[in-house]
This record gives structure tokens, sequence and C-alpha cells, in this order.
């Protein structure tokens, strides 16, 4: 059988904890490459925090190169795990038999089917629970759009496994503590196990070839050859999807699962098609993880589609200062990256994630995933005032980094707010700000944007009358305030006759009354008021623009604190997100939190997980996302968007506007 040109690349993904790091060391012992970490060591890889940030390792299999992505699997990171996803030839889907994995892999399937990128299932650690792969594989079926198809059985004495089954080749290999055993025959007792699970694989793939189901009713199946040819086609096609099982951690299934990617897995040829990228024209790379180190500068880890690129070539307008292979975060210096490969690139400045990079420019792409909205803020300054300089561009590559952060400035303290995925996700991009950016900074809760308005309608009068000797300042108002509809914002008319109030001087005292209205008797911004300039008096010398816009800021002054001024908080439209046994928890905790629940529906996209929609006070906000994942095992999350003020009142009022400094009040 013919395989795919090398090299491939293959990303693993699946959820938190399912031992994916651990698969891929196991796969490097398989084939000889070094190690992620020394022996002994455990959490990180070389100092790599697992969860935080993907890791590329290439090494080769049988005369083939390969490139294995491990990515993190926390929903933190699921930004870092998407782009590795639009790159690769398959991903390797790596999933436990813990019972709540299948609302766990719901998103990730979603995404995989959506894109129609070519999978695998790798069922890990299946000998260490004795767990039922078919009800294991039917609670996963559930949340895959693609059929589930199972490459393999386990041969089992009591609840462990001591051999596997291959369904294709109806060959069977037992297992000892350590590696693979040599081939061993079927026993009898697993043989209707066998030919059950086997017809079942065959009915899958006739399910989608005519001419497999017409040989199965005349009761002729095709040889191993064909078969395998037959699964790598509908892999390929991203028809169904191989389920493989094993276990990472004593290393069994792993030599299976290789030889099962080598067959199946299609080439770059193939990727590009499904992808759209042109086969001719020059070297073209898509980057899909940047990063920014002391020293060094920008690199770029890319993927070449077209050509190849060498150290000190031309590519995106400038210079390649550069070319590493990638092996966890040990990068070895090579002269060129071929075509299909994984590389390191230096200096790609003008190219971000997603792009396609050519000789002469960089250009984006549409299908390139977008990053979320944050569900966690910190305000944040510099720690130095030194500092305060560097911190803007700082952050603009630590989102370049990770395009699942954001930058926003806060309109009312002009503080800048650093927003991410979670708490995690934040911890994570501040330790890099000051370690990797070298520019440390404070964290601070972000600022509530509180306003207040008026409950009564009111007049007043002010002036504003000074004399130093020569030209004196003269101004004198009449101010009419009533309260307007919530969400109305601000409006200003002039009601003067007979020029009381000269026409020219007329901005100015809309000029002063919003400088009155940017800080009221509570301390926050005033909204939601109809102020109508009704009169005054004005000198033919004293009076000014200044004198009339200190006038009307006064009469603001005067007379807020006389109609009734209130609290007013930012409510948000919230759509939480959560799987559906995790769907009352999440409803106590909105409740909890003074949020007001408006309805919740079946999420359209992901089995098994519902749409939670509610309103909650901005206030309320505050650590949410980390008691919303607590209550979901992790997996829930949210879009909020600012929706209306609604007033406050009471002791939670009186509580903040006693926390104003007196100077702002």
């Amino acid at each position: 059988m013919k395989h795919p040109a090398s090299p491939r690349v293959v990303a693993l993904v699946g959820p938190q904890g399912v031992g994916k790091t651990t698969l891929l060391e196991s796969l490097l012992r398989v084939t000889g490459a070094g190690a992620l970490r020394p022996p002994g060591a455990d959490g990180a890889a070389n100092g790599r925090t697992m969860t935080a940030e993907l890791a590329a390792v290439t090494t080769e299999f049988l005369g083939e190169r390969w490139t294995f992505i491990d990515c993190p699997g926390a929903p933190e990171f699921a930004q870092e795990a998407k782009h590795a996803l639009m790159i690769c030839d398959a991903a390797l889907v790596v999933c436990d038999t813990g019972p709540e994995r299948a609302a766990a892999l719901s998103p990730l399937f979603h995404f995989l089917d959506k894109r129609q990128i070519p999978h695998l299932l790798f069922l890990n650690a299946l000998d260490e629970s004795g767990a039922s792969l078919r009800a294991l594989l039917d609670s996963l079926q559930v949340v895959s759009a693609r059929p589930l198809v199972l490459r393999e059985i386990p041969i089992r004495e009591g609840e462990r496994m001591v051999g596997i089954v291959d369904l294709v080749s109806e060959r069977a290999w037992g297992t000892t503590a350590e590696k693979e055993a040599a081939l061993i025959p079927l026993p009898e007792s697993d043989r209707p196990v066998e030919e059950a699970a086997r017809r079942q694989m065959l009915e899958r793939l006739a399910d989608q070839d005519d001419a497999l189901l017409e040989q199965l009713i005349e009761d002729i199946v095709p040889p191993p050859g064909v078969l395998y040819e037959q699964m790598a086609r509908a892999l390929r096609e991203d028809r169904l999807v191989p389920v493989f099982i094993g276990s990472a951690e004593r290393g069994l299934g792993l030599l299976r699962l290789l030889k099962g990617l080598r067959h199946e897995v299609p080439g770059v040829e193939e990727t590009r098609t499904r992808l759209g990228i042109p086969v001719s024209g020059t070297s073209r790379v898509q980057p899909f993880k940047i990063w920014h180190l002391p020293h060094v500068g920008k690199q770029s880890l890319v993927r070449v589609w077209r050509g190849t690129v060498a150290d000190g070539g031309t590519l995106g307008g400038g210079r390649v200062t550069g070319v590493f292979q990638p092996h966890g975060t040990k990068h070895t210096p090579v002269s060129t990256a071929n075509e299909g490969e994984v590389a390191i690139l230096g200096r790609l400045d003008s190219a971000h994630a997603g792009d396609h990079v050519e000789v002469d420019g960089a250009r984006r792409t549409e299908i390139w995933p977008v990053a979320p909205p944050p569900v966690h803020q910190v305000a944040i300054t510099a720690e130095k005032r030194t500092d305060d300089v560097k911190l803007p561009g700082a952050l603009a590559r630590l989102v370049e980094e990770d395009p699942s952060l954001s930058v926003d400035q806060d309109p009312d303290t002009q503080r800048l707010l650093l927003g991410g995925q979670g708490e995690l996700h934040l911890r994570e991009a501040i330790e890099r700000l000051s370690t990797r950016l070298r520019v440390p900074v404070a964290v601070h809760p972000v600022p509530i944007p509180y306003r207040e308005t008026v409950r009564r309608h009111g007049t007043h009068h002010a002036r504003y009358k000074r004399q130093s000797g020569g030209h004196g300042q003269f101004g004198d108002v009449v101010v009419d305030v009533r309260p307007l509809p919530r969400g109305q914002g601000f409006s200003f008319t002039s009601a003067v006759v007979g020029g009381a109030v000269p026409r020219q001087y007329i901005p100015a005292v809309e000029e002063g009354i919003l400088d009155g209205l940017r800080r009221g008797p509570l301390g926050f911004p005033v909204v939601d008021v109809a102020v109508a300039l009704t009169g005054g008096t004005y000198h033919s010398v004293d009076s000014s623009d200044q004198a009339f816009r200190t006038a009307a800021r006064l009469a603001m002054a005067e007379s807020l604190p006389k109609l009734e001024p209130v609290l007013l908080e930012p409510i948000l439209r919230m759509e939480i997100h959560v799987p559906r046994d995790a769907m009352p928890r999440a409803q106590r905790l909105v409740t909890g939190r003074r949020g007001q629940l408006l309805g919740f529906d079946a999420d359209l996209d992901l089995p098994g997980w519902e749409i939670l929609t509610a309103y909650m006070p901005q206030a309320e906000l505050k650590d949410f996302i980390v008691e919303l994942r607590s209550v979901s095992a992790g997996l829930g999350s949210y879009v909020a968007h600012h929706d209306h003020y609604s007033e406050l009142m009471g002791r939670q009022a009186e509580r903040i506007v006693s926390h104003q400094p007196m100077a702002e009040r």
C-alpha cells in the first residue's frame, strides 16, 4: 500500500487530564526520539507549563517524518489547540474512561466536524478502568457528528487488558507490563465479540460505500488491504472516526496506533486541497504560534505548505533569521524547512498567527478561528513608573502571542484592562509579561462603571461673578433639570428669549453643564437627564465663554443634590453555556448573585449542552467564571454584553457611595 509522503502533522487534543502529554512521551519512546522531559520529572516538560502552551515535536517512524503537537486541554487555552488543528493533517483526540468526558468533548468534536478536520480517537487507560467499551463509545457517539468506528477491541483477563485485536486484519497482539508482545492466537472465548465488532465496523464502512455494501449483502468480505484503503479514504474525507485503544502510561497499543496513523492519516497534498491552498507559486508558510523572546525577538511556529524555506532567505518581505526544528522547548538549528514540515522561523515581523506568508508579504485568511470574548478581566498598571511607556507595546506582543487575550481601556479611570478566558489564563499571561516580556505589572480590580441620575424635576439659578481689577468675570444662568427615561442619556436645549443670554455663549453653557454631569453628588457620572437653559443675564464687558461655562457647572453642582439623586448599576445580558447536568447549579449560581433568569434552551451546536440566558449586575461578575467552572466540571463559559442600567438603593448603594474618595464626590 502506498503511504502519503512524509512529513505529516498530527495534533493531540482532548480534555484536561486525559494523558495527552504522557501519550506524546510514550510515542517518542516508541519512535526512538528524545523525551520531552528528563526521566523522573513530573508536571511540565522542560519547564513548559503543560496546560498553557502547545508544544511541537518532530520524530520519525518507519522512515517517515512526523510532527506531533501536544495541545492544552483546559478551556482557558482552547484557542491554542484550535490554531494547531487548523494546520494539522489529522487530529488525535485523546479520551479516558471518565463518564463526564462526553460533555467535555462536545465543543472539540463540534470544531472538528464543522471544519471537516480528519480525526481519530484514542481511548486511553482502558486497561486500568475495566470500563465497558461499548457504553463509553455510545456516550461519545452522542456528541460526534461522525460515526465512531472501532478499529480495535481489548482482550481481557477479568478487568485487565492483556491483548489487542485489530478488527481489519483480525490479528491479535498480547501485552506485557511494558510493551506489546508478539502475535498471539485469538482466544476462542473472545471470537464472538471480535466477530460482532468487526461486522459492525464493516457495516459502518458500507454505509458510505455502495460497492462494499453489495459485497456484504453477498457475504463477500474484501481483503484487509482493501479495507485499510477504504478506512484511509473515509478518514481523509472526514466521513468517520477510527477508534484505537491502549494505555499511554503503560505504553500499550501505541505501536498499533502509530501504524494506524501511518496507513490512514492524509498527507500535506490532501490537506492543502481541503484548506483550498494553491499548489503552485512561491514558498508559502502559515504561522500558528508566535513567541516574543528576550534577546531573540519574534519567533513563529509555522507549517510549510509549499516549497522550501532556507535560513537567510526572503519571506514575508523580509529576511528569515534562523530556521529551527522544534522539540518541545528545545529548538535545533537546521538549514532549511521543507514542504509539509513544522518549523520555527525567526523575524517574520509582518506575519500574525493564521496569515499566509509568501516571499513578498503576508495576507489574512478568513477561515482562521476568531478568539472568543473575555470572561475574566483585571486592571493592570506597570510596577515601575519607568515601564509605563513599555507596557502598551508589551501588551500588544502578548496579544499577538495569544489572541484569546484582549486589552481595553476603562473610559472612566483610563486604566488598562487585560481580559482572558479564566483566572489561570490571566495568571499565566501576567507571568509572561514579567518573565518573557520583562514588564512586571500590578493587578487591580476592574472598576465598575456606576452612573447616577435624578428622580425629581427642578429649576436652579446660578451666578458666577469675580472682580479682580480690569475686566471681571460674569455669568448668570437659570436651568431647568428633569429626569429622562432610562437609557436616554443627555439632552440640552436653549429656551432663552429676548437675548437674556447672548447666542454666542450658549455653547459654553452646554459645556459647563456637561462638566457638572461628569461627577454627580454620589461621585459618578450623571446620565438620563434633560437640561434646558431658560434664562439668565450677562454683562456687556465682563461676560465671557469661560464665565458662562463656570456658571453652568455651578448650577449643576448646586441643583443635582436637591433632585433626589439615585445610583445606577450596569446590568449585563449573559448567555451561559454549560453541560445539561450542570444547569441547575448554574441557575442557583446566577440567582445567588442577584441575577434574573430569563430562560434556557438546548445548545443546538453542542449536543448535551444548554444555554442559560440571564440578567446580572456587572458588580457580581467578579470571579463568576471561577465558580461557574467549579459547578460544571471545569467546562462552563459565557458571553456577556452590557444591556441597561438599573437603580440600586439600600445598603449596597450606601456602601458603594461611601467608598468613593471625597475628592471625587
